[in-house]
């Protein structure tokens, strides 16, 4: 019997290298992407599962559904950043450099 490739490993993986590439683009783009790739990977899964003696390519998909969860979780981790970020010093002072400078020194002298 011949084995095929299974379907969109090489995308799965692909999402999952992105996921964590992408992750500091505000954590969103990191956070879309692995969540693509967990959703193609569990489709993946369950093709190959049904008859895991037709298909190859089965570590690509499980090493790009690794690579999304890092993704995600790297994300989620920026995202936080983020917001902590804006919350202690405004959003305005994030666009002024100055009106940063002197935030900043704010908390130094504290």
């Amino acid at each position: 019997m011949e084995q095929k490739k299974l379907p969109n490993a090489t995308l799965i993986l692909v999402f999952g290298i992105l996921s964590i590439l992408t992750c500091c683009c505000y954590g969103i783009v990191g956070l879309i992407l692995g969540i693509i790739a967990i959703v193609m990977a569990k489709k993946a899964t369950a093709i190959y599962l049904e008859n895991p003696d037709v298909y190859t390519d089965f570590k690509n998909v499980k090493t790009g559904k690794t690579l999304a969860y890092v993704g995600i979780i790297l994300s989620l981790i920026y995202m936080v950043f983020v917001v902590i970020i804006i919350a202690v010093f405004g959003f305005e002072s994030l666009q002024d450099q100055e009106l940063m400078q002197q935030k900043i020194q704010e908390l130094l002298n504290k």
